[in-house]
């Protein structure tokens, strides 16, 4: 509620309170977005390196907390800003981007690890896991559109910073009352040196051995036994067919094995750095889908304000749209849950109905049909005045294909990311997860700057109509892109070593992996 409550409606506070023009507000908007979303990759180095997630994420808070009353006049009429007060609001919002640089790449993992990976109940548990987050954070977004907008509007700027600061604080003071009860994991504090250091190794070896042959028997390769893995409490990768070269590191050395100063990578060691490099090639396919996303807060919102906003005598404020979003999510969530995934599970064997880049997939492809559906209602305004007689419930579809695609799409990319990172590395798919976010909003200010076209030539068509066919083309070819890489992406295959409820028994189960495909 905290963050939406200020992302939301900030463009608006921007024009109306700091009296800066729409293009530079828009930009603004999108890079203190693009900084919330990308100071997770230094908090995921915190994490790991020295904190561990539990302080990292409370130091955090903290600050976040510290940052969210900018002062206001109680009233919501703001006297024009001098310099000084609009570079302490800009501290206050890049503060809230360091808090969040701590608490967003800890807190979903945070709870995804108080379910046991090795205990079978609680892994089927954590296969919904990410739904339900997804669907608490929302509910926190819709009370932001909802209220919170219409606090900022109507009642004041002031009370409209407090709400959320007294919400994200009683939050707080739920969430350590709960301390005890929480399960802690150790901090590895050479996680990134370590990381660095085994994909140094790993494309090492490949070259070094570039020139000897691949045993046909991948038994032949190095790699630990199974008890070694069960007692390290780790998790043994099968070898798969993807990136051959890279096996090269886990040849065994040509001489005595024992006696060779250098050390062969394990099979193991060699596909989590397949897995980086398969995650980091998937990452890229979702740049144009999260700056789509980036357009809720900016490019549609100043579309709502060309349309008539009144709706039964109440003037809606543009940014209340946003809880199309949030409402046709919340609703969706539930039903995939709990109607597609079981009738998709029972087709396909698969424990989440569809694979996590056919989930991936459906969200493209829905982000088309939003581009779509907002390029056909900013052609039925083009070259209209600054209002038309057009209801604004014209922006309800894409709205609401909007908030049917995040499910498919904003937690299928969460979800993603976690599942496939390597064992010990989940803030590293966590971090993938919030830079896409990142790059999206300034790509997103990039493109910003083509609004800001020369209206002096009659015979060009509208900067912002330009923009809708733009992101309609790339969205259409980043689908068919996506669509090329799921098919030639091989999942993780992994030894499991799950605990049957209450035996103490070790159950090895192999992953399954099959190559992701979108039929």
């Amino acid at each position: 509620m905290a963050f939406y409550g200020v992302a939301s409606n900030l463009v608006m506070y921007l024009t109306t309170q700091l009296r800066e023009a729409t293009v530079p507000s828009v930009r603004n908007v999108n890079n203190w977005t693009g900084a919330v979303w990308m100071t997770p990759i230094a908090g995921a180095y915190i994490t790991d390196t020295f904190l561990g997630r539990f302080w990292t994420f409370t130091i955090s808070s903290l600050i976040y907390l510290a940052s969210l009353h900018p002062q206001c006049t109680p009233d919501g009429g703001c006297a024009p800003a001098t310099q000084q007060q609009v570079a302490f609001f800009y501290g206050a919002l890049y503060t809230m981007a360091i808090g969040a640089g701590g608490t967003k790449p800890n807190i979903s993992t945070f709870g995804a690890d108080q379910s046991d990976d090795f205990d079978a109940r609680e892994r089927e548990v954590k296969a919904s896991f990410f739904n339900w987050w997804m669907f608490s954070s929302f509910t926190g977004g819709l009370v932001a559109v909802l209220v919170l907008v219409f606090v900022q509007e109507n009642v004041g700027w002031g009370i409209g910073c407090t709400i959320p600061t007294a919400g994200l604080a009683l939050s707080l003071l739920l969430f350590y009352v709960s301390t005890p009860f929480y399960r802690h994991k150790p901090v590895r504090r050479d996680t990134a040196a370590g990381l660095a250091r085994q994909v140094g190794s790993v494309f090492r070896g490949a070259f070094a051995n570039r020139s000897r042959p691949l045993p046909a028997d991948a038994g032949e390769l190095h790699e630990h036994d199974t008890a070694w893995y069960a007692a390290a409490r780790k998790r043994r990768l099968h070898r798969t067919p993807a990136l051959r070269f890279l096996d090269r590191p886990a040849l065994r050395p040509p001489t005595d094995y024992e006696g060779t100063s250098r050390r062969s990578c394990t099979v193991t060691e060699v596909e989590q750095v397949k897995l980086i490099v398969g995650m980091i090639v998937v990452w890229l396919t979702t740049l144009v889908p999260c700056t789509i996303w980036a357009q809720v807060n900016t490019l549609f919102v100043k579309q709502g304000t060309t349309l008539d906003r009144t709706i039964g005598g109440v003037r809606v404020p543009e940014a209340s749209l946003g809880s199309f979003i949030t409402v046709s999510m919340l609703l969706s969530i539930p039903v995939h849950d709990r109607v597609l995934v079981p009738l998709a599970r029972r087709r396909t064997g698969d424990p989440r109905g569809i694979t996590l880049l056919q989930r991936l997939g459906v969200g493209c492809a829905l982000q088309v049909l939003v581009v779509a559906c907002a390029y056909g209602v900013e052609r039925a305004v083009r070259g209209a005045g600054e209002t038309v007689p057009m209801s604004i419930l014209w922006m309800l579809p894409q709205y609401v294909l909007m908030g049917v695609g995040d499910v498919f799409n904003s937690v299928g990319i969460l979800e993603f990311f976690y599942d496939q990172s390597p064992d010990g590395m989940r803030r590293l798919g966590t971090t993938f997860f919030t830079s896409g976010l990142g790059v999206g909003n300034i790509l997103n200010s990039l493109l910003g700057r083509g609004q800001e076209l020369d209206r002096r030539q009659p015979q060009r068509l509208p900067p912002r109509l330009l923009l809708y066919v733009f992101l309609l083309i790339l969205s259409v070819l980043n689908t068919a892109l996506f669509v090329w890489v799921a098919m030639r992406y091989q999942y993780k295959r992994e030894f499991l070593e799950v605990e049957p409820a209450g035996t103490p028994e070790l159950e090895m189960a192999a992953a399954k992996g099959k190559a992701a495909t979108l039929d």
